[in-house]
């Protein structure tokens, strides 16, 4: 899977000779709507998984300035190991597993700024309804959690500037989770309530 996606982002990237071209403050002609999402909706596809994310994602985005960019996000994804195991051999290690798994709906205010030319820093607010199940895939209870992520990234413009990729690094961090069932919490209180390196590769049309 990493393979067909670092394949697509040279394909994305090779499409138009002015992918690395951005428009400066000077132009009034940027395109200030957009929609997107992120190819690791592409980690569906692969039925081998031990943890299968059952990933979907939406943005909608308004482009304020040249510099400036604010986005809706609603995203649901599913997971079954405490989100704070930093890589290693704890993560995803079958004594950390949750007994069930935890699915996630949640909507983000999106702030993103543009640094110098398409490298650009952003921050994710989600409020986010976290549904807890069993082993035997019956519903525990409902929770609720914050979720932030902190963002660097860069801005490739694609096919004249209709399209465009922004792999990324983020910081994610939880501040808030609530109504956490007594397994989960135990398991949950033995890592950090952050994960550090996590990659993005977002995507999206403009008009």
């Amino acid at each position: 899977m990493q393979k067909q996606i670092v394949l697509l982002i040279i394909v994305l990237v090779l499409a138009d000779s002015s992918a690395y071209s951005q428009k400066t403050e000077r132009e009034s002609t940027y395109k200030k709507y957009f929609v997107g999402s992120s190819l690791f909706i592409l980690a569906n596809l692969n039925t081998n998984q031990a943890n299968p994310p059952d990933f979907f994602q939406l943005n909608f985005g308004y482009r304020i300035t040249p510099k400036d960019v604010v986005s809706i996000e609603a995203k649901t994804w599913k997971y079954a190991w405490p989100l704070g195991i930093p890589y290693g051999k704890s993560f995803e290690a079958p004594e950390e597993k949750y007994p069930g798994y935890i699915r996630t709906f949640g909507v983000a205010l999106v702030y993103q700024r543009f640094l110098w030319k398409g490298a650009y820093a952003a921050v994710h607010a989600m409020n986010a309804l976290q549904k807890y199940a069993g082993e035997d895939n019956k519903k525990i209870q409902n929770g609720y959690q914050l979720f932030m992520t902190y963002r660097l990234g860069y801005h490739f413009q694609l096919l004249k500037n209709r399209f465009f990729l922004e792999p990324s690094v983020a910081m994610t961090h939880w501040p808030i989770n609530t109504n956490v069932p007594e397994t989960f919490d135990k398991l949950d209180n033995k890592w950090p309530n952050y994960f550090l390196f996590e990659p993005g590769l977002h995507f999206g049309y403009k008009f």
